[in-house]
């Protein structure tokens, strides 16, 4: 009877793996979820532990690739139709959309994982048929496999496409290593719908610089600004305001800017020639046989003229497979009006336009069409800054070709790190500001010489294990920028930073320049073992004789080397290992904890205990007492652990960020506490690591896996020496 009752029932739990599920967010909203340091597990990476990109990329044949691509170009796939026979625009395009969500605020975004195949990015509006040109790209991919990354091959597309239209580019670095699942870790708006309007995003939208942080589109699903005007409503004047907001938010001055809006619609074209309502589902929200392409068009006939992406529909200059200075001449050759696209979106077209000037079709040759602007081009006419600069780049094409060569450049390699983790033979040799340069460090010295002499200058164990921490904790690998390495922490802005305590910052590198002219070591490098041997004094006093592994050879970086501006993004507004910020935010600060660990590259259980070394070490930021829970400060002991996990305590709350420890039988006060701190009691997750390193037996455990994630944060940014390059 049993199996007949279970006759025609369907083996699956319906939705099991297709819906979304209530699981433990759902159920417990306020619940702190760990997933961001859970971002790409080994087990999602189907090349196995042994495979290193970095490597197997300086085996590729460039040559042979970059003629394939260059081939690619013009080689016609029927499946889809090229626009004059080029996939270059399109390509562009790939290699531009890939690199432009990249924004300086948390240096997250960008191209360097290939993260673009995934969703949501994969299914933006903004990033229709595109999935296209990722196609276009297997038979690439597949002939040269692990030797090239997906990453790298869209960038590499847009860099050959420019070249192939007669462009000579600054440069091209590899060394871009794929992710396998989507970075869900990277917030890109609150928005519960594509293209909501940018109202959501500004306290007021008619002040651009109001935008929500560390957001820089102005609406989910786009990359920049709305090509039709703000919200859809064409006014260049207002567009401008905006681009300049988001621009700078991508690291882009005014000038950098205006070039990349040139240059990048110098070639190719939009396209908007049909219903955008006959469109399919985008690649996530299309079935199976679409076998993930999406925005099926139904009228599409294999003639690129029928393409509809964006909905604005024509190309910027009269020849769009050629970089030449026509998009200046038209624009700034004509007025311009505002018309309707054959799909309904706002466009610019010029006013008696001369039949030659018209670009042709791109199916048929024998037809031409106008040209069109975005609301976006025209405020490079209306604004006075961009037209300025405009006016400029058209006096002298030549000024114009370099700086968009150097802002393409940045574009596509702004958080792929220091020039020294650049690979292949066309990267430039020049030292460009926004990497970040750093000269290579002394390394004849004898590092025991140094410490000697730290030790002898008085520091205290705090002193020294803060000015490091603080020097190293910038570091993000979002973007590779940041850490130790040029200590840049005595350089403004960081210097005056609240977070890193100036009046007390300033004493301790006083001594320390002294120690670095006396014995040779960099200030970097001093900096670093200072902290390390503050580590193993206090590790001694408790009882453990340990070696804090050091690597020699920082540099110090240069005022003349610092764009002070650019750093300004990377000051920590909250370090909840040293158990700080800077005023009350919406945010938990438990989440700005993860924030902060997700950006050093920090597992869960790394983040914990550091959380709890730091605590006894007596680093807390203005020498508060909460989250001491000990009385051995300054030895590196379990007791941060051991009395948050000890049930002889209640916990109770004395204010929005602040809580006391009492003894459950006399009821006197022994510690104080922030939710930083009770977080690792409360969070199950947090709980299990805390009481790994409670157990009587797991001192040593406790001081071992310290020092090793102590280490892994001072050296998280030597890119200089290759093992530290993987």
């Amino acid at each position: 009877m049993g199996d007949q009752q279970n006759t025609g029932k369907c083996p699956v739990m319906h939705g099991g793996n297709t819906q979304e599920k209530a699981d433990v967010v759902a159920w417990w909203p306020e619940s702190l979820k760990l997933d961001i340091l859970h971002q790409h597990d080994r087990k999602s990476n189907p090349m196995g532990e042994n495979f290193d990109y970095r490597e197997e990329v300086k085996k590729l044949d460039y040559e042979a690739l970059e003629k394939d691509m260059h081939e690619l170009m013009t080689n016609g796939q029927e499946w889809w139709p090229a626009d004059w026979g080029h996939y270059g625009g399109l390509m562009i395009r790939l290699a531009w959309h890939a690199a432009g969500t990249y924004r300086i605020a948390d240096g997250r975004g960008g191209a360097g994982t290939g993260n673009q195949r995934f969703a949501p990015i994969n299914s933006w509006p903004d990033n229709g048929n595109l999935d296209k040109a990722r196609r276009l790209l297997w038979p690439l991919k597949k002939k040269y496999g692990n030797r090239v990354s997906w990453a790298d091959l869209f960038i590499l597309a847009g860099n050959v496409a420019y070249e192939s239209f007669g462009f000579k580019t600054f440069g091209f670095s590899y060394g871009r290593e794929d992710i396998w699942h989507p970075e869900t870790d990277i917030y890109w708006g609150a928005e519960k719908e594509w293209l909501a309007p940018s109202d959501s995003r500004y306290e007021d939208v008619e002040k651009p610089d109001t935008m929500e942080n560390p957001l820089a589109a102005v609406q989910m699903g786009l990359i920049y600004v709305n090509p039709e005007g703000v919200n859809g409503q064409p006014d260049p004047q207002k567009t401008a305001e905006q681009v300049r907001v988001t621009f700078a938010r991508m690291a882009m001055n005014d000038e950098e800017t205006a070039a990349l809006t040139a240059g990048g619609h110098t070639v190719g074209k939009c396209h908007g020639n049909g219903d955008a309502e006959a469109l399919g589902p985008e690649p996530e929200g299309a079935d199976v046989e679409q076998q993930g392409l999406g925005w099926h068009n139904p009228h599409l006939g294999g003639k690129a003229t029928n393409a509809v992406t964006s909905g604005i529909e024509g190309a910027w200059t009269t020849h769009p497979t050629q970089f030449d200075m026509g998009y200046f001449d038209l624009l700034f050759g004509y007025e311009w009006e505002l018309k309707k696209s054959p799909a309904g979106a706002w466009q610019w077209e010029p006013i008696d336009i001369k039949e030659e000037h018209r670009p042709v079709d791109t199916t048929d040759p024998s037809v031409r069409h106008n040209p069109i602007m975005t609301d976006a081009d025209m405020a490079m006419k209306v604004d006075p800054k961009y037209r300025a600069i405009c006016e400029k780049f058209m006096a002298d094409p030549d000024y114009f070709k370099d700086c968009f060569a150097r802002a393409w450049f940045k574009l596509i390699h702004r958080d792929m790190g220091p020039k020294s983790r650049y690979i292949g033979p066309d990267a430039p040799a020049e030292d460009l500001i926004w990497q970040d340069p750093v000269p290579q460090g002394e390394t004849n010295y004898i590092e025991e010489v140094v410490k000697e002499k730290i030790a002898d200058a008085g520091l205290g164990i705090d002193e020294l294990v803060s000015t490091a921490w603080d020097s190293a904790r910038t570091f993000r690998g979002s973007d590779m920028r940041g850490g130790a390495n040029g200590a840049r922490i005595r350089l403004a802005p960081q210097k005056d930073w609240e977070g890193n305590e100036p009046d007390r910052l300033a004493k301790v590198l006083k001594v320390y320049e002294q120690i670095s002219a006396k014995t040779g070591a960099s200030i970097a490098d001093v900096i670093v073992l200072g902290g390390n041997l503050g580590i193993e004094q206090a590790a001694k006093a408790a009882g453990s004789g340990v070696h804090v592994p050091f690597l020699k050879g920082r540099g110090d970086a240069s005022e003349e080397m610092t764009d002070a501006e650019s750093f300004e993004p990377l000051e920590p507004l909250a370090d909840g290992f040293r158990n700080w910020q800077k005023k009350d935010y919406v945010v938990k600060p438990e989440e700005m904890l993860l924030d902060r660990a997700q950006l050093m590259g920090l597992t869960a259980p790394e983040m914990t205990v550091l959380i709890g070394g730091m605590r006894v070490l007596g680093t807390n930021h203005g020498d508060t007492q909460h989250g001491v829970f000990t009385d051995r400060v300054g030895q590196l002991t379990n007791d941060f652990f051991v009395n948050l996990t000890d049930m002889a305590n209640r916990w109770e709350p004395t204010g929005k960020n602040t809580y006391d420890i009492v003894d459950r039988q006399s009821g006197n006060t022994k510690f104080t506490a922030t939710r930083v701190d009770l977080v690792f009691g409360s969070n199950s997750i947090l709980r299990s690591y805390a009481e790994v390193y409670a157990q009587d037996d797991n001192q040593e455990k406790f001081v071992k896996d310290f020092v090793n994630a102590w280490t892994k944060v001072m050296n998280a940014d030597r890119f200089d020496v290759e093992q530290f390059q993987k």
